[in-house]
């Protein structure tokens, strides 16, 4: 019950970051840590939050599917100015399964699923020009047809094992309210500023 009440906060809290015009409001920083404990964060996009957790999708070659290949474990925060709040969640990190990606893949903007094809994300790139010519590439071998799924292109799912709520307040006298999985059990309870 607890964690349904987090869960939809967050729901909430993005639509209403919608309402009032935020760009981009379900940006939000990624932070994972390589093999050898060594952190990196990046923006990536929610595409879905629901009970089952907050869903990204990404190139699994990238730095980031490297990072979570190797320890599946990651954390997001998302600080939307207008709203003075923020939320930041922890947990474990699951691939989902080939099907939802297929799912969600086919709702994609056709030219950003060629540029899913064109790119090798967090590889070396020699000039613009070498991706303009990728993407060009991609472009007439997919001509007339639908675009497929690279089998390098998925989908995470980040588990929730921490979900924190911080609001401002005045004198910086900010609200935070945790929930913090316990086991099979979540608990909820403040935290000094």
């Amino acid at each position: 019950m607890l964690y349904q009440t987090a869960i939809r906060q967050i729901q909430r809290l993005l639509a209403q970051a919608a309402r009032r015009g935020v760009r981009e409001p379900t940006a939000v920083a990624l932070a994972t840590t390589d093999a050898r404990g060594r952190p990196s964060v990046r923006t990536v996009l929610l595409k879905r939050v629901d009970a089952r957790g907050l869903v990204f999708y990404t190139n699994t070659r990238s730095r980031k599917g490297r990072h979570l290949a190797a320890r599946p474990r990651a954390g997001v925060c998302c600080f939307w100015e207008p709203l003075k709040r923020q939320i930041m969640v922890e947990g474990r990190v699951e691939r989902i399964a080939a099907q939802e990606a297929d799912a969600y893949w086919a709702g994609r903007p056709r030219l950003h699923q060629l540029s899913a094809w064109a790119s090798l994300q967090s590889q070396p790139l020699p000039t613009r020009l070498t991706l303009a010519r990728r993407f060009a590439l991609y472009r007439r071998r997919f001509a007339g047809r639908a675009v497929p799924r690279p089998p390098h292109w998925s989908g995470y799912r980040l588990v929730p094992e921490r979900i924190e709520f911080w609001r401002a307040r005045p004198y910086r006298l900010n609200e935070r309210v945790v929930y913090q999985r316990a086991g099979k059990r979540w608990k909820v309870q403040r935290l000094y500023p």
